[in-house]
């Protein structure tokens, strides 16, 4: 069983949803990156969502693109991130981790050389914005070989048969895209996500998160009401950018976990 399976097992049990930050790695700076997601962790995360520098995040807004050209300024490529990982997995083998980014530098890595790549650093899930479930066979064959879990976004234009089809090749857990839109674009609506969250879970049996448009800890508390996790992206880049410091950073993130758990929810992640 794989780590981000556990974890959601285990916060079931506790009664209690997944918090799950997203960072780009090497943001600020890539010495910062490792102690910033173990502060991550001690303020309360579950599971990591670290973000793979890239030169065109066409599924990102203005913060998150900004925070991969300050990466990419400091040379902060793919292996380099795997090695994040790894210094990570030193001193933290609990916690899962998932790579999100874009299909560009994996290719150029190779699908199996990236699998394997990753497995020995550390890493848990890949989600991968720009690759299709029609166009993921390789991809998701070479995760599965190391037993790595593909992750996918869902949205709310998915219809019933691409949500079939991804519910056949996800694992760990579904990504649900609360807005139409780029990162950080907008207010979202509980009331429609908990909507079509009912429809996701008539075909796919895996945890749920929610992320795009969690800016704040009522709105992670609201999301954890009806998802299994909420992923907060965006509102804690910008505060990053803003220059804040590592522990300002993690306060922001036990606000979140704070109102989460007096929401009496249990799981939840933040993009």
């Amino acid at each position: 069983m794989s780590r981000i399976t556990n974890t959601f097992a285990e916060l079931r049990k506790r009664g209690r949803k997944a918090l799950i930050p997203f960072v780009v790695a090497g943001d600020p700076s890539p010495t910062e990156t490792v102690p910033l997601m173990h502060a991550l962790v001690q303020a309360g995360a579950d599971v990591l969502e670290l973000g793979v520098p890239f030169s065109d995040p066409m599924a990102d807004g203005p913060v998150i693109q900004r925070a991969s050209e300050r990466a990419l300024a400091q040379h902060v490529r793919l292996r380099d991130v795997l090695e994040m990982v790894q210094v990570f997995r030193q001193t933290d083998d609990h916690t899962p981790v998932v790579l999100m980014g874009y299909l560009n530098p994996v290719e150029a890595m190779g699908y199996q050389t990236f699998a394997r790549a990753a497995v020995v650093a550390g890493v848990d899930g890949v989600l991968t914005v720009d690759l299709p479930p029609e166009e993921s066979e390789y991809l998701v064959a070479a995760l599965h070989e190391v037993a790595i879990d593909p992750i996918f976004l869902l949205a709310p234009t998915s219809t019933p048969d691409r949500i079939a089809m991804i519910g056949k090749v996800a694992s760990g857990f579904v990504y649900y895209v609360s807005l139409k839109g780029v990162t950080g674009a907008a207010n979202l609506e509980i009331d429609t996500v908990n909507t079509k969250l009912a429809e996701v879970r008539r075909t796919i049996d895996l945890p749920i998160g929610v992320g795009f448009g969690v800016r704040d800890a009522p709105t992670a508390a609201a999301v954890a009401q009806v998802a299994d996790a909420v992923v907060v992206g965006s509102a804690l880049v910008s505060r990053i950018e803003q220059l804040a410091s590592i522990p300002e950073v993690a306060a922001f993130v036990a606000e979140l976990r704070a109102a989460m758990d007096g929401s009496g929810s249990s799981c939840a992640t933040v993009r």
